[in-house]
């Protein structure tokens, strides 16, 4: 869940960690396991939490640390595991780290070579004047990139994960994963910035501190890399999201290849972990569906009824389209901005909940209240695929024969089917419509 998006307890207009817990129940009869927050730090909001500036602490946007505690306690009442998204490639230059321990850093005296910011698409080195040097961000001037090859920076982050673990928190979503270590020769190239072998180790020694807890916390990595080279993420990580999935198309040619190859090259002991919409991608209701709810259902379909873990982004529930932000509103850093897929999460029909958001809240029309009261809503279809896939538990994926546009495959002694056509189908005698699912 996005926090500042998620559920406002004050009403400043800004989602909190007391608005997270007031929706626990919410989320037990939902039917979900854990819950990953959007980065609780404290952060000047360059980039909305991901430039962090202390670690062992809360944003008082959101609340304090004793909100946190009483969060993670009462979802553990429920059998909900709470995760934090960890931001340790970069901090923001806010931190104390960039005055103090300049060292922790990546510098250099001139600009040393062609590596581009994500953000900008300008060059990733910007000159300190203090230092009279060039300091390293892949993302903005205010996030610069720690060196990940200092022996001060790893002790750092494990003091600051064995804090986290020791609140209780049950896992960590480690974000931009696969890009902690940069090449030492700061060679020209985008392959010498990013998702160097080298980083596995820094997770192999996290999971080495994870073991000393009991029940072990869950480390989930964004590896946004290429399919043929995730499987190696997955040795030190519990948990490696698949970027070709989310980016692919709707359509059955271009989807089940990337199931099928997750299937064939995972680690055996490691689970498939599949999402359609996350804060910096459009809502799957949107991007897959163009608005279209049945279409929705059949993505959501293939989540929560593929083998391995379903992660859903708040408001997939209730097939939540992207937001309509004005360009006079845009808040994100990044170009094309993020704020669409970010708008608040609206509870009631009327959106009264949110007073005067950080972000417009313009249309209501698909929201909680009205479908947790309709038994034929996409809230009621999710709810109960995630009964129904309990039952399915780990039960091995095979891929069936089927016509053209339609999706069939065996989850054990179960068979999935999805019509993802516009036109009427059959699987084995049963009749399909259009974008129609079912399970027998």
């Amino acid at each position: 869940m996005y926090v500042r998006s998620f559920c406002d307890s004050d009403g400043d207009g800004v989602g909190d960690l007391g608005g997270v817990r007031s929706k626990l129940d919410y989320l037990q009869w939902l039917g979900v396991d854990a819950i990953w927050l959007s980065p609780t730090f404290p952060s000047p909001n360059v980039d909305w939490g991901y430039d962090v500036a202390d670690y062992l602490d809360v944003n008082p946007d959101y609340g304090t640390l004793d909100d946190l505690d009483a969060l993670i306690a009462g979802a553990r009442k429920r059998g909900i595991a709470l995760w934090l998204d960890l931001v340790p490639n970069h901090t923001s230059i806010r931190h104390s780290w960039f005055r103090e321990h300049p060292e922790y850093y990546v510098w250099a005296d001139r600009v040393p070579n062609d590596w581009t910011s994500v953000f900008t698409r300008t060059s990733a080195w910007t000159y300190d004047e203090n230092r009279r040097r060039y300091y390293l961000h892949q993302f903005a001037p205010g996030q610069p990139d720690l060196d990940w090859w200092s022996a001060a920076v790893r002790r750092e982050f494990e003091r600051i994960i064995r804090f986290w673990f020791d609140r209780g928190v049950a896992g960590l979503r480690i974000d931009v994963a696969h890009a902690l270590i940069k090449d030492r020769e700061l060679r020209d190239g985008a392959e010498h910035m990013r998702d160097r072998p080298e980083v596995l180790d820094i997770y192999a020694r996290w999971q080495e501190i994870a073991a000393e807890y009991d029940p072990k916390p869950t480390l989930m990595g964004e590896t946004y890399v290429p399919l043929q080279r995730l499987w190696r993420y997955a040795v030190p990580l519990d948990l490696v999201q698949s970027f070709d999935f989310v980016r692919a198309p709707l359509r059955v040619e271009a989807l089940r290849p990337i199931v099928e190859q997750v299937e064939a090259n995972l680690p055996g002991r490691r689970s498939p972990l599949w999402f359609g919409s996350n804060h910096d991608h459009s809502r799957l209701a949107t991007r897959w569906a163009g608005g279209d709810e049945r279409k929705a259902r059949a993505a959501l379909f293939l989540l929560l009824t593929l083998r391995g873990t379903a992660l859903l982004y708040q408001g997939d529930e209730i097939a939540l389209t992207d937001g309509v932000v004005p360009s006079a509103c845009i808040t994100d850093v990044a170009d094309p901005p993020r704020d669409p897929e970010r708008t608040p999460m609206p509870w009631t029909a009327g959106g009264g909940e949110w007073r005067d958001p950080w972000l417009p809240l313009v249309d209501t029309s698909r929201n909680v209240e009205s479908q947790a009261a309709d038994d034929g809503s996409t809230l009621a279809f999710v709810r109960s695929l995630i009964r129904q896939r309990r039952e399915l538990a780990d039960a091995p994926y095979t891929t069936l024969p089927s016509e053209p546009g339609v999706w069939a495959y065996a989850r054990g002694a179960a068979t999935c089917v999805v019509n993802m056509s516009d036109r009427e189908a059959r699987h084995e005698g049963r009749r399909l419509g259009p974008w129609e699912t079912a399970v027998f």
